[in-house]
């Protein structure tokens, strides 16, 4: 079954690091303010950074490793995500 490792920024503009079997019910529980205590706390703007993985095994290492990146790194993997969206478009 597929996972998802996400990141979404939110309303402070930190980035909030995840995973889920469902982005897209996951992504409306954290708008409602239902997904996790940060994103309720700091109000979610966007969905910024995504993966699909073949496990939730996977999704959750995956999401650990993310973690441990600096912001900096984040960041950057955030914006060559978003370059590569915007050249298949």
């Amino acid at each position: 079954m597929a996972a998802y490792v996400y990141m979404l920024r939110c309303a402070n503009g930190s980035l909030y690091t995840g995973w889920t079997n469902d982005l897209q019910r996951r992504l409306a529980r954290h708008r409602a303010g239902a997904g996790a205590k940060f994103t309720h706390a700091f109000k979610v703007v966007e969905l910024v950074y995504y993966e699909e993985l073949a496990s939730q095994h996977e999704a959750m290492h995956r999401e650990y490793e993310l973690k441990q990146l600096r912001k900096s790194q984040k960041e950057e993997l955030v914006r060559q995500f978003r370059a590569a969206r915007e050249k298949s478009e």
